[in-house]
């Protein structure tokens, strides 16, 4: 059986990029790591991507959430860092 672990582990994406992506779309991690993973091999996936994590901080600063507005800023961060075609 494979474990939640295992799919989140199998895209080109981190965890809190894949948490991002989740908390925008409002899906289960596992959907978001198909999604992104989906995304970032699609043209212009990987700007998708960046525009979710981008709102997401936007969300957080709008509910003065600091804290996970600056995980959100690190998750971009490495995005941008290994994906730089967003």
């Amino acid at each position: 059986m494979i474990s939640k672990t295992d799919i989140l582990g199998m895209c080109d994406l981190e965890p809190d990029e894949i948490e991002a992506i989740a908390e925008h779309e409002h899906i289960p991690e596992v959907a978001a790591a198909a999604l992104g993973d989906y995304l970032v091999h699609q043209e212009h996936g990987a700007e998708r991507v960046r525009d979710m994590i981008v709102d997401d901080i936007r969300h957080a600063v709008e509910r003065r959430d600091r804290a996970h507005a600056a995980t959100l800023h690190m998750a971009l961060r490495h995005f941008l860092t290994t994906h730089p075609c967003a």
